[in-house]
């Protein structure tokens, strides 16, 4: 079995890992007995670890008693990503596409239930947004966002869509109405956004595939809304197969 429970002398370390290892090949996550039964430990040191890891955010656990990866983990997960050459792999097609569109150039990655950005090119001419390298920014209201989620796990959906603010008077928050563009996203292949962040922006982001072909980040271009964002997307499908082929 996964944890190797026969060994003896197996510090918390290695228990904790047996547990997260788990969850390799079940995104949605784990009931309690399921997560025992995959890491080869007992129910109540299963149990036990869980609550601690659930405590430093390593873990969530959602309404329904599934154990899914939780913040910390995704972030120290993306800390990882980065430093593995995404954001250095893709920096040279976004600085294409700032100079092909002059508009602000968005590289994001999901952590947890909001958009992590990873990098931010603009200029005197770009249009002011409040997206900076390192911040987060809410899913369902932006248009990398709204890819990331369209293609999230499904606890992390339902939980996004469950509890989705106004950002501005604009803002999408209707549950049907987000499931409905988030379905939309992943038919059309792009996602689009109209002051749902910031008064007077729209947007429109592409994903960007890892070589598996899941999606791993997310392109985007924040433009004014006086501007059609859609003229935009075939730039953005071209600049994300490029970070696409360069990272298989």
């Amino acid at each position: 079995m996964a944890g190797g429970t026969s060994q003896p002398g197996r510090g918390v370390m290695a228990r904790a890992l047996d547990v997260l290892n788990a969850f390799e090949g079940h995104r949605d996550g784990l009931v309690l007995a399921d997560l025992a039964r995959i890491s080869g430990l007992p129910l109540t040191t299963t149990h036990r670890l869980a609550s601690d890891l659930v405590a430093q955010e390593v873990l969530e656990r959602l309404p329904d008693r599934r154990y899914v990866v939780g913040r910390k983990l995704w972030q120290l997960g993306l800390l990882a990503r980065v430093q593995g050459g995404l954001r250095d792999v893709a920096l040279p097609f976004l600085q294409d596409l700032y100079e092909a569109t002059r508009e602000n150039v968005h590289l994001a990655v999901r952590d947890g239930d909001e958009a992590l950005y990873l990098e931010r090119l603009h200029g005197h001419s770009s249009v002011p947004v409040v997206s900076r390298p390192g911040g987060h920014l809410p899913l369902h209201a932006t248009g990398v966002g709204k890819v990331l989620l369209a293609h999230a796990p499904q606890p992390v959906v339902a939980e996004a869509v469950q509890c989705a603010e106004k950002v501005t008077p604009y803002t999408i928050t209707e549950p049907g109405r987000l499931l409905r563009e988030l379905a939309e996203v992943r038919r059309r292949g792009f996602a689009r956004t109209v002051q749902e962040m910031t008064l007077g922006t729209c947007s429109v982001a592409v994903p960007v595939l890892d070589r598996r072909g899941d999606v791993v980040a997310a392109l985007g271009v924040v433009t004014a809304t006086r501007r059609e964002p859609a003229r935009l997307v075939t730039a953005l499908r071209i600049a994300a197969g490029g970070i696409s082929r360069a990272l298989r």
